[in-house]
């Protein structure tokens, strides 16, 4: 039996990962982080569980969501170009 681990809800989970609440319920989906239902359907994640991940010492990696988009937002910016040239 648990021993008093707190029980977080999507909405801190994704304020601790700086992500989406929906990112965080898409890595319940698949598995990627444990969850457990209340009765009413909710999810919430044990602390101990997301304080492991945080640490490095879990089962999510730098391929999900939030890497692929912090990844990207330097590429895009790329300045001016061929796009431009003509404006002068």
């Amino acid at each position: 039996m648990d021993t008093g681990d707190r029980l977080l809800t999507p909405g801190e989970v994704a304020a601790l990962f700086r992500v989406d609440p929906k990112t965080v319920t898409r890595w319940a989906a698949a598995g990627r982080i444990g969850s457990i239902r209340t009765p009413g359907g909710h999810r919430r994640f044990r602390e101990s569980e997301v304080r492991a991940l945080l640490e490095g010492e879990g089962m999510l990696d730098e391929t999900d969501e939030a890497g692929k988009a912090r990844n990207a937002g330097p590429a895009a910016s790329t300045g001016p170009g061929p796009a431009n040239a003509g404006m002068y």
